[in-house]
């Protein structure tokens, strides 16, 4: 089947990632509040995708981010070459007192009847401060780059992020390479600089240039204004209102071929019934349904994308790529952390119906 994309069959990278890097601290089940340690993860909505396809697929990818020289950042630089990923920096160095800085995210995991909490401490962050030349797009694609890939919190963190994005788009198109966005709506951060009506501002202009669109009913109507149905809890199993709304995405941005996103109803913190959706060139496609109990949700939607996005790029057919996605997904929420941990074959293995309750 025409899936719509013209992936090219090789390059230097399989995917290119612009984003910002961050460190998570989690406590566990422990609110902050009580907390006395925490682990550490490296992680951010752009970084976990080039991370996750690395790492369990076995592809080679970068990220294009900002990296600040000093021991926080020496940190989060040997996770991201601990995962397979080469970092592509702008370099700032700090002044020892108040940054710049690499943000700092915290999350609990919440438990049972209480959810998790995620908090920020985004202040003078450095990836806030890259702007438009600040990257020789001609070099970073000098050997060919199949896939770029890019995300709404990237370009809520200033007036300058997201047309950086854009910046780099317009070159990945140039070089040949399918464009990818997550929409990944945070009401938080966008709030900082000029709220929702910002947010369909900047997010609509960088759509304009996207192949493959990440995102769920909620972040079409809030981050690009696309009009939709209230979303219920009964109905966030149901693809159909998300269906609906697809119409509307292709007639404002023709070029869109792919959209896509998970399905999750949450029971407690740590049982979710899970599926996924994707609208590919005029079809659609579901996964099946079923019931997680979760680990860490963090990074379940970055997991999701990681396998479709590796489905498309290693030709497999469009519902086989829906399935990877969903497999992956639902295994991310299995381990502590925002990237990977599983293997190709346990991904496969779940695709194909191997260790879950499916509701067919």
């Amino acid at each position: 089947m025409d899936i719509g994309l013209h992936i090219p069959k090789e390059g230097a990278f399989d995917l290119v990632s612009l984003g910002a890097l961050v460190h998570r601290l989690d406590p566990g089940t422990v609110p902050f509040r009580k907390a006395t340690r925490c682990d550490i993860h490296v992680s951010g909505g752009e970084y976990n995708v080039a991370a996750n396809l690395a790492d369990c697929f076995g592809m080679r990818t970068a990220i294009v981010t900002a990296m600040v020289d000093y021991p926080i950042g020496e940190l989060i630089a040997e996770r991201v070459r601990a995962m397979g990923v080469k970092g592509i920096y702008k370099h700032f160095k700090h002044n020892g007192v108040n940054g710049p800085n690499m943000a700092t995210v915290y999350s609990d995991r919440g438990f049972g009847v209480r959810p998790p909490v995620v908090f920020y401490n985004r202040s003078n962050e450095a990836a806030a401060l890259l702007k438009p030349g600040d990257f020789d797009w001609r070099e970073i694609f000098s050997g060919g780059v199949r896939w770029f890939h890019s995300g709404g919190i990237f370009a809520s963190l200033s007036a300058t992020t997201g047309e950086l994005i854009v910046e780099g788009m317009k070159a990945a198109k140039a070089a040949g390479a399918v464009v990818s966005f997550d929409l990944n709506y945070r009401a938080k951060l966008w709030s900082v600089w000029g709220g929702q009506q910002k947010a369909q501002e900047v997010l609509g202009r960088i759509v304009e240039n996207v192949d493959v669109l990440v995102g769920n009913e909620e972040d079409l109507q809030l981050g690009l204004g696309i009009p939709g149905p209230e979303v219920t809890a009964a109905s966030q199993l149901d693809p159909k209102v998300f269906l609906a709304m697809i119409e509307t995405v292709v007639q404002r941005y023709p070029n869109v071929k792919v959209v896509a996103t998970t399905l999750r109803e949450v029971h407690s913190s740590n049982r979710h019934s899970w599926s996924a959706v994707a609208w590919i060139n005029g079809k659609s496609y579901q996964a099946p349904t079923c019931e997680l109990d979760v680990y860490d949700r963090v990074g379940g939607g970055d997991g999701f994308a990681s396998g479709l996005f590796y489905g498309l790029l290693a030709g497999e057919p469009p519902e086989e790529a829906v399935r990877l996605g969903w497999a992956h997904g639902a295994l991310l929420t299995t381990f502590p952390g925002d990237t990977t941990m599983a293997t190709l074959e346990q991904v496969r293995a779940f695709a194909r119906g191997g260790s879950a309750r499916i509701q067919r």
